[in-house]
């Protein structure tokens, strides 16, 4: 079943490859989205695809690349709209 999932990630989350390594976690699992850096420090994410791979991803946001640090994670789950065709890091 393809889902999709809007997440918020906290902490020292930016500055440590987070967007790159994202970007490169979601492409080998053939999800879908972008991913951005926030003025506040946040990295805010969208993801679709098949519900175990989203899955895994949002698990990897929870610990991020080495360096990272992540003291917290919002993940709303939202209707699967397939409107994207790769994954992108956003600026």
């Amino acid at each position: 079943m393809k889902v999709r999932v809007h997440v918020f990630v906290s902490g020292r989350v930016q500055g440590v490859f987070f967007r790159h390594e994202t970007r490169r976690e979601a492409k080998m699992r053939g999800v879908k989205g972008w991913v951005r850096n926030l003025p506040d420090g946040r990295v805010e994410a969208v993801f679709e695809g098949e519900e175990e791979a989203v899955k895994q991803l949002i698990e990897f946001c929870k610990r991020g690349p080495p360096g990272a640090k992540v003291t917290g994670i919002e993940v709303k789950w939202e209707d699967y709209m397939g409107e994207f065709k790769d994954f992108e890091i956003r600026y």
